[in-house]
Parts: C-alpha cells; sequence; structure tokens
C-alpha cells in the first residue's frame, strides 16, 4: 500500500484563511426541499497572494473546507507598492462595483464587509475604496479580485508610457523637491 504524505502544516499556518459569507441554500426535489449550506472563503498570504474559493455542503464545517481547498488552488498574485496599490481601479462582476484608491501611509483600509476582507487577506494595509451597485457579498467579492488582477506596479506602467522608473516617486510626494 502507498502512504500519505503528511499535510504540510507549514503552508497551512502561513496563510490568512477567512469565511465571509454563509447562506442556506434549497434545492426542490420530489419529495419536498433538500436545504445545504454555501459558504465563501477567502485565503491570502498578506503578501501579494490572494484567492476566493465558494463550497456548497450538508454541512457548515464540510461547505468552509471546501471553499477552503478551491481558494487555495486559484490564488492570484497581486502588484502592491509598499503597503497600497500603485493606482486606481474599478472592478465589475455581475452588477457589484468595487472602486480602489492608493492612499498614503498610515490610513488603513477604508473598506466593508468582503472588500475588506479580501483587500487585507491580499496584504493591502492602506487603501480607500468604495463598493457600489449589487451589495451580493459573493459579486463584490469577485469584483474586488478583479480590480486587483488589473494593478500593474509602477515599473511596468512606466516602461509602457516610454518613461524612466528610476525618476518615479510616490504619489503622495509628487510635486515634493526630493530632500539633497
Amino acid at each position: 500500500m502507498g502512504r500519505r504524505e503528511p499535510r504540510r502544516e507549514e503552508e497551512r499556518d502561513e496563510l490568512d484563511e477567512r469565511v465571509i459569507d454563509i447562506s442556506r441554500v434549497a434545492k426542490v426535489v420530489k419529495g419536498g426541499r433538500r436545504f445545504a449550506f454555501r459558504s465563501v472563503v477567502v485565503v491570502g498570504d498578506n503578501r501579494g497572494q490572494v484567492g476566493i474559493g465558494v463550497g456548497k455542503a450538508r454541512g457548515v464545517p464540510d461547505a468552509i473546507r471546501k471553499a477552503s481547498e478551491r481558494a487555495r488552488r486559484n490564488m492570484h498574485s497581486v502588484s502592491l507598492t509598499g503597503t497600497t496599490i500603485p493606482h486606481e481601479v474599478l472592478g465589475r462582476r455581475g452588477g457589484a462595483k468595487v472602486f480602489l484608491k492608493p492612499a498614503s501611509p498610515g490610513t488603513g483600509v477604508i473598506a466593508g464587509g468582503s472588500v475588506r476582507a479580501v483587500l487585507e487577506a491580499a496584504g493591502v494595509r492602506d487603501i480607500l475604496s468604495k463598493s457600489q451597485g449589487s451589495a451580493n457579498t459573493l459579486n463584490v467579492a469577485y469584483a474586488t479580485i478583479e480590480a486587483l488582477a488589473q494593478l500593474r506596479d509602477s515599473a511596468t506602467l512606466a516602461a509602457m508610457r516610454g518613461k524612466d522608473p528610476a525618476q518615479l516617486q510616490p504619489f503622495w510626494n509628487r510635486g515634493r523637491k526630493p530632500n539633497d
């Protein structure tokens, strides 16, 4: 018989896992309704990797476990500039729109609900956000992930525009002269 590999506890411990929604769903069958639970979980390493997973099961713990496994498989990398994002972005999913704007150090995460959970799991510490349109938790979370996927670091943007990346300043220092 083959041996099972032990689970990698180190990897499991370093990831930040947040349950952002648990809802009861019903399936109508011949004898009535069958109830199950749908959970939405965000997993991130607080250093620029984040993923969302959705799991459905008859019990809440199984739904959370499935969602967590799917979130770990769907991790995406996010472009960060220090503790904030490099530029403004707008993410859309279904009827939900999420606008993200970089903030100066010390501002904190100005966001609510699933937007906050996704941003904190990704490792963003200073940001301003606005959720518009639908308040559906799942669509808002996916819109946030889409917005984060649109981010490009300042060096890439400078190269696309034909500028020298070494001369770039953070947005909160624009207009100030560097100290000599």
